[in-house]
């Protein structure tokens, strides 16, 4: 899979993709991301944004600039295989981004191109063109909240999405929402006290529910899903 990452703040990726599990798929080159700045295109003492027509608060970006910076992307595709590439805008009026939508962009697209606005957004223009381009485009939004930018949207939909890639998991292969989980989990030790004793105060004993010890698979399962309705 190819993440295609539109920004103009690049560096706000650094330190996610270098660690754990995507830092791991990338050097083991199941995935790729790349990222086109359109700061890259604006011209000396001009601005990447300009004020809304029709008045508003706050400023918009640019178009001519974002277009500038997704022409630097080589899909290298034909018309007809243009569907194995889908373009994605954030907006809060998007449709919510889930499991199922990772699953499907893993399974059906080879080239993952993330556009990240900033302040009121980008000109609506940008997505009329892209689609006149004959290209799929989704507005996707990941929850009822307003953020200040796409960054961290593209950050959740790399991670969610690039562990439905085969090898990505490693030796974690079963996903955790391929299989039956719970909010509570624990580990060892068995018996757990806090606050440690000699601190002065009386410590309290926490331990782990027998039925996760009794080794009997279909009991385990069904705490699970008990816990899991109490959500």
């Amino acid at each position: 899979m190819n993440f295609h990452i539109v920004t103009i703040f690049p560096e706000m990726f650094d330190s996610y993709l270098k660690e754990s599990i995507i830092g791991r798929a990338i050097k083991d080159k199941k995935i790729k991301i790349k990222f086109y700045n359109p700061m890259d295109f604006c011209e000396p003492k001009k601005r990447v944004d300009a004020r809304p027509y029709g008045g508003g608060p706050g400023m918009v970006l640019r178009p001519e600039l974002f277009l500038k910076a997704f022409s630097k992307i080589n899909l290298r595709y034909s018309v007809d295989a243009k569907k194995k590439v889908k373009i994605i805008l954030f907006s809060t009026s998007g449709k919510k981004f889930n499991t199922a939508y990772a699953k499907k962009s893993a399974k059906y697209y080879t080239d993952m191109i993330m556009i990240s606005g900033r302040y009121e957004g980008i000109d609506a223009r940008v997505q009329k063109v892209l689609r006149a381009m004959g290209y799929v485009v989704d507005e996707l939004s990941i929850g009822d909240y307003v953020l200040t930018g796409g960054e961290l949207p593209a950050m959740v939909l790399i991670d969610s999405i690039s562990r439905q890639i085969p090898g990505v998991l490693g030796k974690y292969e079963s996903l955790e929402e391929e299989r039956i989980s719970s909010s509570e989990v624990y580990t060892r030790p068995e018996v757990f006290k806090y606050p440690p004793p000699g601190r002065g105060k009386k410590s309290k004993i926490y331990k782990v529910p027998k039925v996760l010890l009794s080794g009997h698979h279909k009991k385990i399962d069904e705490w699970k899903k008990k816990k899991n309705n109490k959500l």
